[in-house]
């Protein structure tokens, strides 16, 4: 099992922020690798993404979701992952952010992503 924490602070306030992370199907966008993201329910996710040049799908289940706070997952299809990003305002324009991710490399070839440091590049 691999653990993964990164923070950020960006100019933005803590709304807009968090508003940005709850527009899931927009990913693709700007997380290199997700090729997209449907939102099934509201507190359901299909994900696919590029992982090891081959094509991965899953399920992850929003967990916990206080607006404004936090947002909460656990996969539950394909590879194991959960995590949580969290939100926490440093003044009226700016927000630090949080992510924290718990995973498990699928195969050989995940794995030694994983030890290379590729998940964390791209986070």
């Amino acid at each position: 099992m691999s653990h993964l924490e990164e923070s950020i602070e960006v100019d933005v306030p803590i709304r807009t922020v968090y508003n940005q992370w709850t527009q899931f199907e927009e990913f693709p966008k700007f997380m290199e690798g997700v090729k997209s993201v449907r939102q099934i329910s509201d507190n359901l996710l299909t994900w696919t993404a590029e992982i090891a040049g081959k094509d991965v799908e899953w399920n992850a289940q929003i967990t916990q979701q206080e607006p404004d706070q936090r947002i909460g997952w656990r996969s539950t299809s394909g590879a194991h992952n959960a995590g949580s990003v969290s939100f926490v305002p440093k003044g009226s324009a700016k927000t630090e952010v949080t992510l924290r991710l718990e995973y498990e490399p699928q195969g050989a070839i995940e794995a030694t992503g994983s030890a290379l440091g590729l998940v964390n590049a791209r986070v």
